[in-house]
C-alpha cells in the first residue's frame, strides 16, 4: 500500500479521497489554487501545496504543477478525483513518466473511450448492444440525413466529444434536420474544438441506468448498477441505486454487457458503463444500449457503496497498489436502496443560476451521509462548482428509503447563499418519482411546479420577527420583558425578505410566551429550550447571522434582512445612488468616469462572475461622484463598486 498520495482535485471529492485514505493509514497531500488556501481539503490532508491562480486552468488543469508538488512532497502516486484531469490521458503519461501510479485506467483504455463514435465502435465488436445509428467518419451533411432516413425518425444528433447536453439535438421530422445539425455542430465546435456528429435512435421514454464497474487491468467485476434518469437539461439531480424496476434478468444481461466493455479495454480501476433504457414497455433485456463509459470514479459513486458495503475508493487505493480485486463478481450483494441529492448554490426561480455567498450556517441531520467540501463560514467560490454537498441516504426499501431521503432534505440547514434545496425536496415528494415511474423527462415536464417559490407561511414571518425581539435567549426576557402598565408590553418588528417588508407587532404574554400580529393575523408562540414554537407548529430552528435572520422551514430556508426602522428612509433615498457588486466577481470594464452624467439604465460596469458576464446600469440619473473599483479588480459581494453624487448635490 501506498505511504502517501497526492489528490490532484479540490472540493468534496478530494475531502472524499481523504476520509478513506486517512482511515487506511495513508497520508494526504492536497493541492490548491489561491482562491482554496483555506478550503476544508486542504485543512484536511497531512500537507498542502499552492500551485496557482484560482482560474482552473491556472491550476487545477497544470499537470505539470501538480507532478511536482508530488515528487517534492514524496507522494508515491496521485489520485484524479473526478473533473478536471481525471480524464486526461496524457497527463496520465506524464505522471507514468515521472515514476509516480495515477490511481486510474491506463490511457490508452481513456482514449478508448474518449470519443463517443470510436467508443460505440469498441463496444459493438465487444458485444455490447449499442444505440441504432450512425458513427462513421462522412460527415456530408447529405450523408447524414440519409443515415437519419434510414434509422428512423425522431433522431438524436450528438456531438462525438460531447458532453453535458452540448452538441445534442432532437430531431422529429426530416425538414428539421439540415437546420438542427447547423446549430448542433456549431456548439460542438465552440465548446470541444471539434465539429464532428452521430446520429442516434431517439429513444422515446428513456432511463439513465449506469452500471458500476471495476477492474484489474485483466478481469472486472460490476457493482450492481444505478438509476440517474432524474436530469435537468442532462445535468443528474437525484441518483438511487437499485434502480427502480429492475428485474434479475435485465440487471444479469447489463451487468454482464458492462464487463465485457471494461475488459474489452483492459479496465483498471473504478469506471462507470452508461446506457440508455427504453422504457416505454418496462424494463426489457432488449431494450438498453451503451451510451458511453465514464474513465473515473463517479460523483454518485456513494449510492453504488450503500447498498453494496464497499468503499469504492479503498478499492482504488488497493488495486492501483498492485493487489488483486478484493471481492469476486459472486461475493457482491445488493442489501436496501439508497438515494443520493445534488445540493447546490443555484437559483432555482431565476433558472438555475449559479449562486455564490458566504455559508452563515451548514448542518446535516445526524445519521445522513453528507460530502462536502464547504463547512459554514466558507465561501461558495465563483471560479468553480456550485456544488455544496450530495446528500444521501439508505433504507431497506426504496419506500424507506425515499422517506428518509425528503427527511433529511426538509432537516438539512443552509444559510449564506441560494440553493436548490426546496427544489430537491419538491422532487422527492414527486409522486410520479416516488411510484418509480422515471425517466430522463420528468423534470422537465414539472418544472413550474417544481421550480415554483414556496409559499411563506405566516409562522414563518412570525418565527423571524420574534428572533429579532431580543428574547430569543432563555425566558421571554430581553426588548420584551420590562415594566407595562395596565396593560401587556407590545413592540413593533421589522425585517425584509427579499422585495417585501415584514412588518409585524409582537406582545408579551408573559415569561415565555407572546402573541405576533401579522396584519389580520395573530400566532401565539411559547418560548421552549430550543426557541419559539409557534401553537399547532413543530420546532423549527432559526438563526440570526451577519445580519440576516435564517428560518430552516421543511420547505428550505427562508431569510430574512434585519432593518433598522429609523434608518430605513435614508438607506432608501441612498440606497439607489450607489452601485453594489451582486456577487463575488472580476470587474471586467467600467464604462464610466467621475464627472460624468448618466441617465437611469445606463452601463456603468460589466462584472465577471460564474463564468458569466453581468452589466450593472445605474439606477437612476446623476453624476458620478467615484469609481470606486478599476477593471480587473476582483471584489467581494457587496462592495461598492460606482458612487453617484447626492441628487441635491448634483442638482
Amino acid at each position: 500500500m501506498f505511504a502517501r498520495i497526492l489528490i490532484a482535485n479540490r472540493g468534496e471529492i478530494a475531502c472524499r479521497v481523504i476520509d478513506t485514505a486517512r482511515r487506511m493509514g495513508v497520508s494526504t497531500v492536497a493541492v490548491h489554487s489561491e482562491a482554496d488556501a483555506g478550503a476544508r481539503h486542504v485543512a484536511m490532508a497531512d500537507a498542502a501545496v499552492a500551485i496557482g491562480g484560482p482560474a482552473p486552468k491556472d491550476s487545477y488543469l497544470r499537470g505539470d504543477a501538480i507532478i511536482a508538488a508530488a515528487l517534492s512532497t514524496g507522494a508515491e502516486a496521485i489520485h484524479p478525483g473526478y473533473g478536471f484531469l481525471s480524464e486526461n490521458p496524457d497527463f496520465v503519461e506524464a505522471v507514468e513518466a515521472a515514476g509516480l501510479v495515477f490511481i486510474g485506467p491506463s490511457a490508452a483504455a481513456i482514449r478508448a473511450m474518449g470519443l463517443k463514435d470510436a467508443a460505440k465502435r469498441l463496444m459493438a465488436e465487444a458485444g455490447v448492444p449499442v444505440v441504432p445509428g450512425y458513427h462513421g467518419d462522412n460527415q456530408d451533411p447529405e450523408h447524414l440525413a440519409g443515415a437519419a432516413d434510414a434509422i428512423g425518425y425522431p433522431v438524436l444528433i450528438k456531438a462525438v466529444a460531447g458532453g453535458g447536453g452540448k452538441g445534442m439535438r432532437r430531431v422529429d421530422r426530416p425538414a428539421d434536420f439540415p437546420a438542427a445539425l447547423d446549430s448542433a455542430r456549431g456548439e460542438a465546435a465552440t465548446a470541444f474544438g471539434n465539429d464532428a456528429v452521430l446520429i442516434e435512435k431517439y429513444v422515446e421514454k428513456p432511463r439513465h441506468i449506469e452500471v458500476q464497474v471495476f477492474g484489474d487491468g485483466t478481469r472486472a467485476v460490476h457493482l450492481f448498477e444505478r438509476d440517474c434518469s432524474l436530469q435537468r437539461r442532462h445535468q443528474k439531480v437525484i441518483e438511487e441505486a437499485p434502480a427502480p424496476g429492475m428485474t434479475p434478468e435485465m440487471r444479469a444481461a447489463m451487468g454482464q454487457a458492462a464487463v465485457r466493455a471494461a475488459e474489452a479495454i483492459g479496465y483498471k480501476g473504478a469506471g462507470t458503463v452508461e446506457f440508455i433504457v427504453d422504457a416505454s414497455d418496462g424494463l426489457r433485456p432488449d431494450r438498453f444500449w451503451f451510451m458511453e463509459m465514464n474513465t473515473r470514479l463517479q460523483v454518485e459513486h456513494p449510492v453504488t457503496e450503500a447498498i453494496t458495503g464497499v468503499d469504492l475508493v479503498e478499492w482504488q487505493l488497493r488495486v492501483a497498489s498492485g493487489e488483486a480485486l478484493p471481492l469476486a463478481q459472486d461475493a457482491l450483494r445488493i442489501t436496501g436502496h439508497a438515494f443520493e441529492a445534488r445540493l447546490y448554490a443555484e437559483d432555482v426561480p431565476a433558472g438555475f443560476l449559479p449562486a455564490t455567498g458566504t455559508l452563515a450556517h451548514l448542518a446535516f441531520p445526524p445519521g445522513v451521509r453528507a460530502d462536502t467540501g464547504v463547512r459554514t463560514g466558507d465561501t461558495i467560490s465563483p471560479w468553480y462548482d456550485p456544488m455544496i454537498a450530495k446528500v444521501i441516504v439508505h433504507g431497506p426499501t426504496r419506500a424507506v428509503a425515499l422517506a428518509r431521503l425528503s427527511r433529511a432534505l426538509e432537516q438539512t440547514q443552509v444559510a449564506g447563499s441560494v440553493t436548490n434545496l426546496a427544489f430537491l425536496g419538491a422532487l422527492a415528494r414527486h409522486p410520479g418519482f416516488a411510484a418509480g415511474d422515471v425517466d430522463t423527462g420528468l423534470i422537465a415536464r414539472d418544472l413550474d411546479r417544481l421550480a415554483a417559490p414556496a409559499t411563506v407561511p405566516s409562522w414563518a414571518d412570525a418565527l423571524a420577527l420574534l428572533a429579532v425581539s431580543g428574547s430569543t435567549g432563555g425566558a421571554a426576557g430581553g426588548a420584551l420583558a420590562g415594566f407595562a402598565l395596565w396593560s401587556h408590553l407590545e413592540r413593533a418588528a421589522v425585517l425584509r425578505r427579499g422585495e417585501e417588508v415584514v412588518t409585524g407587532r409582537i406582545t408579551c404574554l408573559g415569561r415565555d410566551a407572546a402573541r405576533v400580529k401579522l396584519d389580520e393575523t395573530s400566532l401565539d408562540a411559547t418560548l421552549r429550550a430550543d426557541g419559539w414554537r409557534i401553537e399547532g407548529q413543530g420546532a423549527c430552528p432559526v438563526l440570526v447571522a451577519g445580519g440576516q435572520v435564517h428560518v430552516f422551514a421543511p420547505s428550505g430556508t427562508i431569510s430574512y434582512a434585519l432593518v433598522d426602522p429609523l434608518a430605513r428612509e435614508a438607506a432608501a433615498g441612498a440606497g439607489a445612488g450607489i452601485t453594489l457588486s451582486p456577487m463575488p466577481g472580476l470587474v471586467k470594464a467600467v464604462f464610466v468616469a467621475p464627472g460624468q452624467a448618466v441617465a437611469a439604465g445606463d452601463r456603468l460596469a460589466v462584472l465577471e462572475a460564474m463564468k458569466m458576464e453581468h452589466t450593472l446600469t445605474a439606477a437612476r440619473d446623476g453624476v458620478v461622484a467615484e469609481v470606486l473599483a478599476a477593471p480587473g479588480t476582483q471584489v467581494e459581494a457587496g462592495a461598492a463598486l460606482i458612487r453617484l453624487a447626492d441628487e441635491e448635490a448634483a442638482a
